[in-house]
């Protein structure tokens, strides 16, 4: 019953999309939007039944769908693993998407392509369970490469749009340059250990050297920094903006984001006896947590301010790989799935309501036109931004301590600006979208509404997971998360650092008073005195200029790296052109005159030569003949004749040879 469940898993939603894909055009679209939710209902359903055998017995289990690939040593089965840490994934990606699922019907209810975009994001949900479930690193870089591929084709849904198509391009561009880090990491692991097997694998990990393991780890981190939107890869996470919400929600929140972070933590047995990348790993998930918080603050676009809060939370993920908070690196991204997801799928409701405006500048006052919108995204702008005793709180908290404790102390400041920096512009965001005067268009004020339930319902549902989802974590360190995920996310050689109350509650007294003192200055920029914000902007107008853009980033790698390439491409399309071409033009034409040479030769030479040759043998043919007479007398004069004729040659040649012999005497 265990293997069937598990079979089932990517099964429901791997038949959505055939069903939808092939068929869709047949039936209507309430009924295509019905099985692609219910494909990831009835997954989630089977999750669950595997979520309460593990949570009897959390020995590993593997279970081998087909048996695929056998040459040489090496053998590869389309094959799962399913311990603890697989099955808090599937719970997220199940149960969020489910959720995103849903809400999509009434979201995209009238678009055109209602049944692609089902079959996209159905499509999308298969190419993350294989990436979690699959128990070698063939199934994994399958699923890797499938979200890879469906967030093109989502992102780039609107595909009319120029600004959707180049996002939808460089997303795939940006995540190749981390795919070739993650591909040599697999080539590196089949090399040293002749298997690509987790359980193989993580079981003579001890015998990889330092530099081995340090190679390893940071092609792995390349791999993760790409497809997780870290630094300096994360600049086509915001451009995904482009597609619909709920694909917004899907790649941020519960998917494709939280894949580098899952894969980090699958490898920990590696990274862990590689010091400089494990450092490396928090040195990236610190800086960018601090770079991307940053570039929030400034952004006005509802959207984009939850894309860089996205990229900021992955490097809270990151740093705490970093430091061996494997553990608080899944439980965040639990936590995070929630709050994210309710955050991204409330945008779009206030998108919804507002006609497609998206502009935050553009709205206000619409805290009681949208109440239950209102009431949802409140609930997750206190749970991003740390408030307890909300589910963000907990889990970043339990963060910041570890690398306190464990003694970076560099990253914990890192962590503790970009906390207070992500309570700032996440209140900002809710003041200006929702308090204050009213900013909308008067055309499209009189049209404001509240979404329809089946929108509704699944914000009520994921708020209150962002409300009450962080206790799985309490008391830190010792939770049933903690517990739950031990014996698959304990650091190799781990010591245990036992934490005394007053440093426990010390540590969170300051980021519960960082937390409040990012609300507090929002409260009073934008509530208080709203001009003020005007005002820094104008006093430090440089700072605010390179903020606003980004920090040039995009600039910089147009200017390095696009516009190079470009121009090098150009440079080969002439070489093309004008070398290569004329030179196959040019044998093209040398072949054409050798040819006609041959032809003449052959007409005027060989041809002229094999005519003399045929005229020669008939006059000699007709010499014979004419000797040929029939008469006895004729043929025995001819012999006569012969014979003379040898015996003058032979008298000839002694004659000659005497007279030699006696000139030599």
């Amino acid at each position: 019953m265990f293997d069937l469940l598990v079979l089932l898993i990517p099964l429901f939603p791997l038949l959505a999309v055939l069903v939808n894909g092939l068929l869709g055009s047949r039936y209507s679209h309430d009924m295509a939007g019905r099985l692609a939710f219910g494909s990831v209902g009835l997954s989630f359903l089977c999750v669950l039944g595997v979520f309460v055998s593990i949570l009897e017995d959390p020995t590993p289990r593997e279970v081998i769908a087909y048996s695929w690939i056998f040459g040489g040593d090496l053998s590869i089965n389309l094959a799962f693993l399913i311990d603890p840490l697989t099955v808090i994934m599937l719970l997220v990606v199940t149960g969020v998407g489910f959720l995103i699922h849903v809400y999509s019907v009434g979201y995209m209810h009238g678009e055109e392509g209602f049944t692609r975009f089902f079959t996209y994001m159905n499509l999308f949900m298969v190419s993350m369970l294989l990436l979690v479930m699959g128990n070698n690193y063939v199934v994994l870089f399958i699923g890797w490469e499938g979200v890879g591929l469906c967030s093109y084709l989502l992102i780039g849904y609107y595909y009319e749009k120029v600004s959707a198509g180049k996002a939808a391009t460089k997303a795939f561009v940006v995540n190749r340059i981390g795919d070739a880090g993650f591909l040599l990491a697999i080539f590196l692991i089949f090399s040293h250990f002749g298997t690509l097997d987790y359980t193989a694998v993580m079981a003579q990990a001890a015998t990889l050297s330092t530099e081995m393991a340090t190679a390893i780890s940071l092609c792995l981190l390349v791999g993760a920094i790409g497809k997780s939107a870290q630094l300096p890869l994360y600049t086509w996470l915001p451009d995904a903006m482009e597609g619909p919400t709920p694909v917004s929600a899907l790649i941020h929140a519960a998917t494709m984001v939280t894949a580098g972070v899952y894969m980090v933590v699958r490898n920990h047995a590696i990274f862990d006896l590689a010091p400089m990348a494990l450092a490396a790993v928090g040195i990236v998930g610190g800086v960018t947590a601090l770079f991307a918080a940053t570039i929030g603050l400034v952004q006005n676009d509802i959207k984009r301010v939850l894309a860089y809060s996205t990229v900021s939370q992955l490097g809270y993920m990151f740093l705490a790989c970093g430091v061996g908070a494997y553990t608080a690196a899944i439980f965040h991204l639990m936590t995070h799935a929630f709050f994210k997801a309710l955050l991204f799928l409330s945008a779009g409701s206030v998108i919804h309501a507002l006609g497609g405006e998206q502009d935050i500048r553009k709205m206000g006052g619409l805290h009681d036109k949208i109440p239950t919108t209102y009431r949802v995204f409140l609930i997750g702008t206190l749970a991003i931004a740390g408030i307890p005793p909300l589910a963000g709180f907990w889990s970043k908290d339990e963060i910041m301590a570890h690398a306190f404790v464990h003694g970076y102390y560099h990253l914990y400041f890192l962590a503790a600006v970009g906390a207070f920096l992500t309570s700032f512009y996440m209140f900002r965001l809710t003041y200006l979208t929702f308090y204050g005067s009213s900013r909308v268009d008067p055309h499209v004020a009189h049209h404001i509404h509240e979404s329809p339930s089946v929108m509704t319902v699944p914000l009520i549902i994921l708020a209150g997971l962002a409300l009450l989802g962080g206790f799985l974590g309490v008391p830190p360190e010792h939770g049933w998360f903690q517990g739950f995920l031990h014996d698959v996310a304990t650091p190799l050689g781990a010591e245990a650092h036992e934490v005394g109350w007053g440093m426990l509650l010390g540590l969170m007294s300051v980021a519960i008073a960082i937390a409040l003192g990012g609300w507090s200055l929002a409260h009073y920029m934008y509530s208080i005195r709203p001009q003020m914000a005007n005002e820094w902007a104008a006093k430090f107008p440089r700072a605010y200029t390179t903020i606003l853009n980004k920090y040039y980033v995009d600039e910089m790698y147009d200017f390095l790296i696009v516009e190079p390439c470009k121009k090098l491409g150009l440079l080969w399309d002439w070489f093309d052109r004008q070398v290569l071409d004329r030179f196959v033009v040019g044998i093209g034409k040398g072949t054409d005159i050798s040819a006609a040479a041959i032809t003449w030769t052959e007409k005027h030479v060989i041809y002229a030569g094999l005519n003399v040759v045929g005229y020669s043998n008939h006059l000699l043919s007709w010499s014979w003949r004419k000797m040929q007479s029939g008469m006895v007398h004729h043929y025995a004069a001819i012999i006569v004749i012969g014979l003379a004729l040898l015996i003058h040659l032979v008298l000839v040649w002694f004659i000659g040879s005497s007279a030699a012999d006696m000139s030599i005497r």
